[in-house]
């Protein structure tokens, strides 16, 4: 019997579980109440920084509270042009402006968006990696909006949940080659446990599936089935193709 490989070691939560000490917090809007349903609300942004493990900026924002004497302040990733001092205005009648969030119904076609809400009122979960950005791309009459995601993937929320205008800050970002591997060490430092990360077929064949031989070679098909048991599921699963797809040319009779 082998090893525990590292997939399983994975799922026990202690391995590679998020590094939250140096966070600067979670990218999330105001709570959708009443003033934004139904008018607008003003913040100003009053700090824009790195949070580490983050690949885009941070803004804080603060808000007046509509129904106490006090100051709220969230936290959301920064689109691109905004600045500290800046107005943001959030709520059905807020006007289309970099930075101002919006529902998405009330956007027109063709609109750049970022920080997405998949279900009224989750705070935005979508859209929220450095230089990502959506677009609306069509109203439906059932009240829907289609979205179109920064991987090309169409999806369909309903029109009253919000979006920000814009596209996050921090773009080009991979861009810059690492060059060395002392920056890959800090980059994953303050992130999770998964890095280096060692290849199977460099392993023995009690450490992975693919481990063993007088060279390094995986020895059998990479394709496994969804259903294999824990330490069997690497390299390609449930693979619908493999390889790059060849165009077959059509024959002219």
């Amino acid at each position: 019997m082998g090893k525990v490989i590292r997939g399983q070691r994975k799922g026990y939560g202690h391995l590679s579980k998020a590094r939250r000490r140096l966070k600067k917090g979670a990218s999330r809007m105001r709570h959708n109440d009443t003033t934004e349903k139904r008018a607008k609300i003003k913040g100003v942004i009053r700090k824009i920084m790195h949070d580490p493990g983050r690949g885009a900026p941070l803004a804080i924002v603060e808000y007046k509270n509509p129904i106490k004497f006090r100051r709220q302040k969230i936290t959301i990733a920064a689109p691109e042009g905004v600045y500290t001092g800046q107005y943001l205005q959030c709520g059905a009648k807020a006007p289309l402006f970099v930075g101002n969030i919006l529902p998405v119904g009330k956007m027109p076609e063709g609109t750049i968006i970022c920080n997405l809400e998949s279900r009224p009122n989750d705070c935005g979960t979508y859209i929220r990696a450095s230089g990502a950005a959506g677009a609306i791309v069509a109203q439906t009459a059932s009240g829907k909006t289609v979205i179109r995601l920064p991987s090309g993937m169409k999806k369909i929320v309903k029109g009253n949940c919000r979006a920000m205008v814009g596209v996050v800050a921090g773009g080009g970002r991979p861009e810059k080659p690492m060059l060395k591997a002392g920056r890959n060490y800090h980059k994953y430092k303050v992130k999770r446990n998964c890095w280096p990360k060692v290849s199977g077929v460099c392993m023995n064949p009690v450490e992975h599936p693919h481990g063993g031989g007088n060279h390094q070679h995986v020895g059998k098909p990479t394709t496994v089935g969804r259903y294999r048991t824990a330490g069997r599921k690497v390299g390609l699963i449930a693979a619908r193709k493999t390889g790059r797809g060849r165009i077959k040319k059509k024959q002219e009779f």
